[in-house]
């Protein structure tokens, strides 16, 4: 995997523990299509879940080229974090123990207080496995303007 920095020494692992949210994108006869997705990255591959009303799957089934991009941003203080992800992914049957690996990031350890969406989740499901053949890590933080200061919303 080649890691290209651009204006910062980011520790690419630290920063994907963070529960960001991961945009994967997939393409249907050469037209692009994006899914928000929460991830989990295990220090060489990125994993995410897959349900039945996911349409993500059968498009890496047709074509498992795609990219993925992770944003961490805050227009109060100008942080502007971007990673960006190009790679192959496949379809991999459901594993509980990966699948929790996600959803603890996001819901925290106790699966009682998970949304019930979440819970008890079985083979019907799938998990994606994202091989990132490049990676470009870029600082993009800016000033921000005085006037933002005191909003409460953009």
């Amino acid at each position: 995997m080649e890691i290209y920095k651009r204006g910062t020494n980011l520790d690419l692992d630290e920063f994907l523990k963070k529960p960001l949210f991961a945009h994967l994108a997939t393409s249907v006869e050469d037209a692009p299509r994006d899914s928000p997705v929460w991830f989990y990255w295990d220090g060489e591959k990125i994993w995410i879940v897959g349900t039945s009303s996911d349409t993500f799957p059968e498009k890496i089934k047709n074509n498992p080229k795609c990219a993925i991009g992770i944003v961490d941003f805050n227009y109060r203080s100008g942080l502007v974090i971007h990673i960006g992800f190009r790679g192959r992914a496949e379809v991999k049957p459901f594993d509980e123990k990966t699948a929790d690996e996600i959803f603890v990031r996001y819901l925290g350890k106790n699966k009682e207080h998970w949304d019930p969406r979440f819970k008890g989740l079985d083979n019907s499901n799938v998990l994606i496995c994202f091989t990132p053949e490049s990676v470009v890590v870029r600082d993009q933080s800016f000033t921000p303007s005085s006037h933002m200061e005191n909003k409460s919303s953009v």
